[in-house]
């Protein structure tokens, strides 16, 4: 059953984000961000600790105010119309933050509910998300595992139906199964509508889950797109092969047809990024052949959304640094 469904409304934006400013002092978290989310999708906000995602979420949840751009959340601003918005969003802060650590979960769940006019069934959200032995007992939100918190929390971000969740680091902490059992309810509420902007470090789960993809680093947006407009391009196809460590890699990029790249990704581990055709395999196991190399477990595949997101972050990284 999905947890809400908000088919047939408008098709504006749910998210618009306009050169947003936000400083802290002399530290420029935010720098001229613009994004827009539609309406019933899930959008996936990728970047290091430190590039701005919460300062961003935090901002559209109406917890801080801009210094300079505009947001609309729902069409509203959310710092001047806070009241109009908090009962349509939902709001997941990571590991269960801004509850009091003495609630038992339960209580908690059954008290947000009653806030709300057409509230989901708390046994059954509790049920969902595997926290019956939870319910059964009285033990405070202080005591229970990491997991266990991220879990209420979410659960809290969902019980009053929201048009609009966000959700910082769901499924952090959490077990297989309860991972699985979250991007289930994740898959429900896109299918009935609601949208979703998801703040995760587990590119997987981006790329699993989202419609958008959004990767920033210091308070800008470096790329977005559906995960696989991200990993499409004339390099999207990688040979990884194993060998002796340190191999000489600038050779190899030579012998390699121009725009290859060769790198070592762990020690006696590589990659080559290229259009691979027949050519370039025999050139480069000619090479291997010539070096006295074997190339171990040699695979191609395409580039995945970590390598994109590894290889966006480094190079920024390389035009920030003295």
């Amino acid at each position: 059953m999905p947890p809400c469904d908000t088919r047939g409304m408008s098709t504006a934006p749910a998210v618009e984000i306009t050169s947003l400013v936000k400083r802290y002092d002399a530290v420029t978290a935010v720098d001229g961000l613009s994004l827009r989310v539609a309406a019933g999708t899930l959008t996936a906000v990728l970047g290091p600790n430190g590039a701005g995602k919460t300062t961003t979420v935090e901002i559209c949840e109406g917890f801080r105010r801009p210094d300079a751009g505009s947001v609309r959340v729902l069409g509203l601003d959310p710092w001047r119309d806070g009241a109009g918005l908090r009962p349509r969003v939902g709001v997941m802060l990571q590991e269960g933050a801004g509850f009091y650590p003495g609630a038992r979960p339960v209580e908690l769940l059954s008290h947000l509910a009653r806030l709300h006019a057409d509230p989901l069934d708390v046994p059954m959200l509790v049920a969902r998300l595997g926290l019956e032995s939870v319910a059964r007992g009285r033990t405070p939100l202080r005591r229970l595992s990491g997991g266990e918190r991220q879990r209420i929390a979410f659960a809290a971000a969902l019980v009053g139906r929201p048009e609009l969740v966000f959700l910082d680091e769901p499924t952090a902490g959490l077990d297989p199964q309860a991972r699985r059992a979250t991007w289930q309810l994740l898959d429900e509420l896109r299918a009935a509508g609601v949208t979703v902007v998801l703040t995760t470090h587990l590119i997987d789960e981006a790329e699993r889950l989202a419609d958008q993809v959004v990767i920033i680093d210091a308070g800008r947006v470096l790329a977005e797109g559906t995960p696989q407009e991200l990993t499409s391009g004339v390099s999207d196809d990688v040979i990884r092969f194993g060998g002796p460590p340190r191999l000489d890699v600038a050779s190899l990029r030579a012998a390699l047809p121009d725009g290859s790249s060769v790198k070592e990704v762990a020690p006696g581990s590589y990659e080559v990024a290229a259009v691979v055709d027949p050519r370039l395999l025999a050139t480069l196991t000619s090479w291997c052949a010539a070096n006295d190399i074997l190339a171990e477990g040699l695979q191609v595949g395409h580039r995945s959304l970590e390598d994109v997101y590894l290889e966006l972050i480094g190079a920024a990284a390389e035009r920030t640094a003295p």
